[in-house]
């Protein structure tokens, strides 16, 4: 592995921050505990600086890069190690079960850029099949709003998704001089592993999404206003069932709550009404 040279400066237009904190890079890998025989994917390594880690303490590392001014460096930084694999991808499409071939399973770490992270937590979500735990960076902000509880302004579609799929933790802040070019706000460390089935009694995944998703369209109207106006194939279902009121008397939610009132529980129930 090459020492680091003369290194691009983060693209502000991929809401590039890259991590040099070395502290807080040995808390990330500390978390993470990478074992020898495993394979790691790491999201964004940027200019190498928390894969350089990495590599030296798990069995395999796949690193998925979307910055094509990256890649020389990363290539020429680690040549020659057997046990990195560098992915020029965009990692809201990469097919990550594909990418850890022949390994079965892998654990995963990510510095997210925080005007994708949500997006790229809802693909990752999707490739549970092949992630066993996860350990992400993602703006403060946005790690409040994926662990807010019910009850709390912050829920939204995003903590609901989470929680149904996974067992999460905060592990530690990161402050902005951690970063090149220090971003706004602070970051956020936390963990996510994945259960080995969905924390919610639903019968239909697709479905609970499609109520979920129009329950939070409009965070300020209650939940009957929001299924009343569901579109496609849920209206339909919905009218079958006798309409948004009925459904959500029958499944015991009272009619003028918002969405980020109900539990994963409560969601459940109105899927299973319908179903």
């Amino acid at each position: 592995m090459k020492d680091e040279g003369a290194e691009p400066y983060p693209s502000k237009r991929l809401g590039q921050h890259f991590l040099r904190d070395r502290g807080a890079i040995q808390r990330i890998v500390d978390a993470l505990s990478p074992k020898a025989e495993e394979t790691i994917i790491e999201i964004g390594p940027g200019t190498g600086a928390l894969t350089s880690v990495l590599v030296e303490r798990a069995g395999r590392v796949i690193a998925v890069e979307f910055d094509s001014k990256l890649e020389t460096l990363l290539n020429e930084r680690f040549a020659g190690l057997e046990n990195f694999k560098l992915v020029m991808a965009d990692a809201l499409t990469t097919d990550f079960c594909a990418e850890i071939l022949p390994a079965r399973t892998a654990r995963l770490v990510a510095n997210l850029p925080y005007n994708i992270s949500t997006a790229i937590l809802q693909h990752l979500i999707r490739q549970r099949a092949c992630l066993d735990e996860m350990v992400l960076m993602l703006q403060k902000e946005v790690v409040e709003r994926v662990l807010a509880p019910a009850g709390t302004s912050d829920r939204g579609f995003i903590s609901v998704l989470v929680e149904a799929y996974c067992e999460t933790e905060k592990l530690f802040d990161v402050a902005p001089g951690a970063f090149r070019p220090p971003p706004k706000v602070w970051s956020s460390v936390m963990r996510l592993k994945f259960r080995p089935r969905i924390n919610a009694e639903s019968t239909d995944e697709g479905l609970l999404w499609e109520v979920v998703s129009a329950g939070f369209a409009l965070k300020r109207k209650t939940i009957l206003n929001n299924l009343r106006h569901a579109s496609g194939r849920l209206q339909e279902i919905l009218k079958r069932n006798g309409g948004a009121s009925i459904v959500l008397c029958k499944a015991n939610v009272e009619l003028q709550r918002r969405a980020e009132t109900l539990t994963l529980e409560e969601w459940g129930k109105i899927v299973q009404t319908i179903s």
